[in-house]
Order: C-alpha cells, then structure tokens, then sequence
C-alpha cells in the first residue's frame, strides 16, 4: 500500500485528517488505491464488503416499510396516519426513521408524505386522502448505524391525465437511469438520460434537489442531479447512492413553505411527482438495493 500523510483525510470518511482519527490504523485490507483516490479527490467513500452488506440489509428492510405503507394508503386514510403506522413499522423492524428530526427546523415525522403539487419534503398531516390524490411516500431507515432510502407514488384512483403524466414519467426516468448505470458512466449522464425522456414527455425535471450518497451517512457525496449538468466524476465500484427524480407537470421551480420550511411545492401549483431506489455501483454494472 502507498504511504499515507498524517494529514490527509482519514480513510474513514469522517473528514478528520488520518492523524486526528484512525492513526495509526492502516485502511482495511479491502480499501484499494480507487477507494483512497475517490475519498481524497471527490469525498465520495467507496464502501466495503462488510458496509455493503449492511446497507444492502438497511435498505432492503426500508423498502419493506415502505411496501407496508403504500398499501395503507387509501381514499379516507390521513398521511399522520400513515406516519403513525410507518413509526410503529420501524419500531417492529428495529431500525430508526432517518427523517424523525433531522435537519433545521428538525424534521417533524417519520417519513415524508408529499401531496398532488408538493415537490417533496411532505409533513403528514390530519387531511383524510381522497380520490385524485397522488402521494409520494418517502422512507429512509438506519439500520445499526446503515442507511436505506425509498420513495414511490401513490394514485387514489381515478386520477387526472395530469397527475398520472408525473406519476409514469417520474418512473419511467428512474427506470432510465438506472439502465445506464456502469463504472466509469459519468454522472451527467444519468441527468441526460432523466431530463431527455421528461421534456419530451412534456414536463420539466426540479433542479433544486438531487440524488445523494448514502449508507455510511444519510446524505453523502456524490450529489446526483436529475437535470443536465457537467459532474464529471465517473462512477465507480463500491458507490451508493440514491437515483430520486422529481418531475414537474409545468414549471421546474419549487418555492418551500415558509411556515415549516420544509415542504416544497411546485411554483404553478401543478402536479408532481418522484420514484426513487438506492443503487449500488458493482464490478460490472449496478444494483438495486431497495428492489424487493
């Protein structure tokens, strides 16, 4: 193994320098030369054997949460809810609901429950769900100390043409993207792929918010915009990150509610909606840890 500096950063990914956190402790035997050079170049950690396997088990009890819940979503149901159903699931699971305060203001739920024109970052409420509505529902869970992020939406039929546009083209984007996944793809590419199938279905894709790292940390690098960008950085094995795109019937702006500073909804109050899985980068493609 090359020589490390006391100074550089902690293979770890703590961002403490190497002196101040695991010195003298060499990386693990499975930490090659690619996972150094991406913590240090991108701040992007490579995970392990052993951190794959758990987040793999984080998310797959995620996803299962997340199955659970969508099923209880029916015409009559309030998202508080769900919320309720969804803590009680997490509490029966023995995992911990990444959302439940996190962030400033703290977050105040289990999960994010995010309604017809809300982009997302939805706090459930006592509004009962009534035919029309579509909702995206969010899961993320920690699972002794890894972490698991899903989203998909809900239709309470019938539905308007409009709302079911967001609702297939957000899943079908998903679809897209991940398709492509590969080492050495470069992450403009998973953008391109998403926003060249949206405009031409006729909607936009939110630029505000974006795919992210996870496992180790709830958000991570790299950042995974959904819009076309020029991120360069190539994808790589042992890279885990959530693919989430939101796309928008009208406008691509979100304005965030002043009130809870939290939700963000469409500047047109029109519909839209998002899918989202965490994937992992392999040796010779991808995979889908949240997939049931």
């Amino acid at each position: 193994m090359p020589s490390r500096s006391r100074n550089e950063s902690c293979w770890c990914g703590s961002g403490k320098k190497w002196k101040k956190c695991h010195f003298p402790k060499a990386p693990p035997l499975n930490q090659n030369q690619l996972a150094l050079d991406y913590l240090k170049k991108y701040q992007i950690i490579l995970k392990t054997p052993e951190q794959i396997a758990g987040i793999r088990k984080a998310c797959q009890l995620t996803s299962q949460i997340l199955d659970k819940v969508c099923k209880k979503a029916q015409a009559g149901v309030t998202t508080r809810e769900l919320d309720g159903f969804a803590a009680q699931l997490h509490k029966e699971a023995g995992v911990i609901a990444a959302p439940l305060y996190y962030g400033h203001p703290p977050f105040p739920n289990s999960i994010c429950t995010s309604l017809n024109e809300v982009i997302c970052h939805g706090i459930p409420n006592d509004i009962p769900l009534k035919e029309g509505d579509i909702l995206n529902i969010d899961v993320s869970c920690i699972l002794d100390g890894y972490y698991g992020d899903c989203s998909r939406m809900v239709m309470i039929t019938p539905v308007s043409l409009e709302r079911r546009l967001v609702c297939e083209v957000s899943y079908e984007c998903l679809q897209r993207a991940m398709q492509i996944l590969k080492p050495g793809l470069l992450i403009y590419e998973i953008g391109e792929a998403i926003e060249n199938y949206a405009t031409a279905q006729g909607c936009s894709v939110v630029n505000q918010f974006v795919g992210h790292g996870v496992g180790v940390h709830f958000h991570e690098a790299p950042q995974i915009p959904h819009h076309r960008n020029r991120l360069q950085i190539p994808l790589a094995p042992g890279m885990i990150f959530t693919i989430e795109p939101m796309i928008n019937a009208g406008r691509r702006e979100g304005v965030i509610d002043p009130s809870n500073q939290w939700e963000a909804r469409t500047i047109d109050n029109r519909a839209s909606g998002q899918w989202e899985h965490t994937v992992l980068i392999t040796d010779t493609g991808y995979e889908v840890l949240t997939l049931l």
